[in-house]
């Protein structure tokens, strides 16, 4: 069996601990490395390469938000978690811009960190159950205080299926497959959607949302 690959970065050598005895209980898990600030995370992923990341957010020397950002530009190809205590989505929308696939809160790592692990290690998002509650009661109390349309309901069915499929991690060409469409028409849907809902990292934030994907 091949097993998941991890690195552990968080300046709490108790935190790391904790989650280092949680991750190695699993068979298909190992950890490969740990880091205590941002910097020894990035060299240690270049040089390690990790199948995923864990990464504190508030590290010193490179905090986990720009530590996110150089893993996934490396070629190591390391999908990263972000660990936080923040459950607001000014945090997630930055963690998702620089590149991570998960956010996990603090409070609920230890349950919730092998799955995101597996998770994110098979191209799947991932977000503590904590986090989507909160982004859909934001959501929601903001279509109430502007009286806007939720997007969903503009989305042609084709539309909601592929906005699922690029929510979980897949290339224009994995849809177009899945789907048995061409290519350039997944394309013209990607943009469509685009247009409806601005960015990537901000339509994950709404296939969560819309427990689409967890």
């Amino acid at each position: 069996m091949k097993r998941i690959r991890v690195l552990l970065a968080d300046d709490h050598t108790l935190m790391r601990r904790g989650l280092r005895l949680i991750v190695e209980q699993q068979p298909d898990l190992v950890v490969v490395g740990e880091a205590e600030d941002g910097r020894q995370a990035v060299a240690l992923a270049a040089s390690l390469k990790p199948d995923v990341a864990v990464l504190d957010i508030g590290m010193p020397n490179l905090n986990g938000i720009e530590a996110a950002k150089q893993i996934a530009e490396d070629e190591s190809g390391a999908a990263v978690v972000i660990l936080s205590m923040h459950a607001d989505e000014t945090y997630i929308l930055r963690a998702l811009k620089a590149g991570a696939r998960g956010y996990l809160l603090k409070d609920s790592a230890e349950s919730d960190v092998v799955r995101a692990i597996r998770s994110v290690a098979e191209g799947k998002s991932f977000f503590s159950p904590a986090v989507s509650k909160v982004l859909l009661e934001d959501y929601v109390k903001k279509l109430q205080r502007t009286g806007s349309e939720d997007s969903y309901d503009l989305l042609t069915p084709r539309e909601r299926e592929i906005l699922q499929l690029i929510a979980e991690g897949k290339s224009n060409k994995e849809v177009a497959h899945l789907l048995h469409l061409s290519v350039y028409t997944v394309e013209t849907h990607r943009a469509n959607l685009m247009e409806k809902l601005k960015s990537v990292p901000e339509l994950i934030l709404y296939a969560v949302r819309k427990g689409i994907i967890s």
